[in-house]
């Protein structure tokens, strides 16, 4: 392979299969210095398989890699971190019980002139140097659990930085973040790109990759499609080529939703976390709940489904005042609710896509005391149909389904409860967007089936697209409800800034 002296990164034909399934096939990348280049692909288009055979974690079956011109054949992760490529995982890799510069040199720890003995003074001060040099508030002697997750995401980029890498990989690194971190996020990436540092940018979120990359490569299906310049694509063009068709109208038409109120909320205090919120849903609407990070839309959400309590206020079901404890008397109640966290709360990774759906609904499926399997593999599989789960059948573990796929088993547990009101809260985060199409067409259906939808979505264009209202929160109070007619992306984030 010819060197060219200002690229970084060269990948030529590389392959890699599991079990005679091919997840690479003949991939092929260019990443030069300074270089923000983006690996766009739906979920299961090799992305992953990808990033760990760069890193080490995986060797390939055949190709080349080389990094400044050397070869990078048969090295693992150590050898590929002191060449000087790192990786910040969609699932940070820390240390919660150490501190933040203890994390941040873990396995590279400073030494002093006493053997075996840890330099603490030493590891604090560069820790700290590296931090300012970001711009990012955070002691060096905090531990890790004390920290918000967009903070120790900060840590993860300060992991990268301080191994002088040439080459960072940077895998859905706003996942979790606010507004105002991912501008900071923006701005330590446009310092790296000045030191010559090429960066690998692996996001669902259309509007970031076109804001930050250079370049953007596309796979699907393990091939490499096409690789072009950022300025070259426009939205529509890029999604074609993720995933091989073009899908036009991604935000279905919403149907029009009844005069009937549904569920009503009045003054809803909780102490610190939000205050006086107000408002009513009616059948078949969508409301948006939009806000920045920490504004208080999930522990409202939380608040009404009984999963926390609150201080004041009431909340009316068909006009009847209730009070919920628990989630139980939500979902006897008629209300559902999907989790931001879908691997955490939504759904168990062991068991499989029939024992999920019908988790929240044993009762109908058990006789006796025993639960009836044949009833619960016909509901499953209808649900699978339903919501268009792929599949390779009822019995198939969640934990080997897409991300996608993975929320629809959630959103069909829920659904299974035949609730009136569903709340969904970040439906699409960390799905690519064919599967996020999918979500919306769900979304839509429910709605048109007067099914009430409160979304609480981080994502503008999703809100804007989606909902009849929207309720904009900022710091634990409501600022403003508004129609379809008025809301615009200006308008939202002129009422959620603090």
């Amino acid at each position: 392979m010819t060197h060219q002296p200002d690229h970084l990164l060269q990948v030529r034909n590389l392959s890699k299969s599991f079990i005679g399934v091919k997840a690479l096939d003949n991939v092929q990348l260019d990443l030069k210095k300074g270089e923000v280049h983006a690996i766009m692909g739906e979920n299961g288009a090799g992305k992953s398989t990808f990033m760990k055979i760069l890193i080490g974690l995986l060797t390939p079956d055949s190709g080349e890699i080389w990094l400044e011109g050397h070869s990078l054949k048969n090295v693992d992760v150590n050898e590929t971190l002191k060449r000087g490529i790192s990786m910040i995982h969609q699932e940070m890799l820390v240390v919660p019980e150490l501190t933040v510069a203890q994390n941040i040199f873990l396995g590279r720890e400073k030494t002093s002139w006493l053997p075996y003995w840890l330099d603490d003074a030493q590891t604090n001060s560069q820790a700290e140097e590296i931090l300012q040099r970001m711009g990012v508030p955070i002691s060096p002697t905090t531990l890790l659990k004390n920290l918000s997750v967009a903070e120790m995401q900060m840590v993860e980029i300060a992991k990268a930085i301080s191994n002088n890498a040439k080459v960072i990989i940077m895998d859905e690194p706003t996942s979790a973040i606010s507004d105002k971190e991912v501008a900071m996020l923006f701005k330590i990436i446009k310092d790296l790109q000045q030191q010559g540092v090429g960066i690998l940018y692996i996001s669902h979120k259309m509007d970031e990759i076109f804001k930050i990359s250079d370049t953007i490569t596309v796979l699907r299906d393990g091939q490499y499609i096409d690789t072009k310049a950022a300025s070259e694509l426009d939205t529509p063009t890029l999604i074609s080529m993720m995933v091989g068709r073009e899908i036009t109208n991604l935000f279905p038409d919403i149907a029009p939703s009844s005069d009937e109120v549904v569920l009503s909320v009045k003054n809803l205090t909780r102490s610190g976390v939000f205050d006086d919120i107000s408002f009513e849903v009616r059948k078949g609407e969508v409301l948006g709940l939009s806000g920045l990070m920490g504004a208080g839309r999930t522990e409202v959400a939380r608040a009404i489904f009984g999963l926390d309590r609150y201080d004041s206020g009431e909340i009316y079901f068909h006009g009847q005042s209730v009070h919920i404890n628990s989630p139980a008397e939500a979902i006897a109640l008629g209300i559902g609710y999907v989790s931001e966290d879908r691997k955490g709360l939504g759904f168990i990774p062991a068991l499989s896509i029939q024992e999920n759906i019908t988790l929240a609904s044993l009762s109908k499926h058990a006789k006796s005391g025993w639960v009836q399997t044949q009833s619960e593999q016909t509901i499953a599989t209808q649900m699978m149909q339903n919501l268009r789960i792929k599949a390779t059948g009822a019995n198939q573990k969640v934990s080997n389904l897409s991300g996608g796929n993975q929320q629809k088993v959630v959103i069909a547990k829920v659904l299974q409860a035949r609730p009136e009101v569903i709340i969904l809260d970040e439906p699409t985060r960390g799905i690519d967007i064919g599967a996020k199409f999918e979500i919306y067409k769900l979304i839509h259906e429910l709605s048109a089936q007067g099914i009430t939808v409160i979304m609480i979505s981080s994502e503008l264009p999703e809100i804007l697209g989606l909902s009849h209202r929207i309720l904009v929160l900022s710091q634990g109070r409501q600022t403003a409800l508004l129609t379809r007619d008025e809301a615009t992306q200006d308008v939202i984030m002129k009422y959620a800034m603090p």
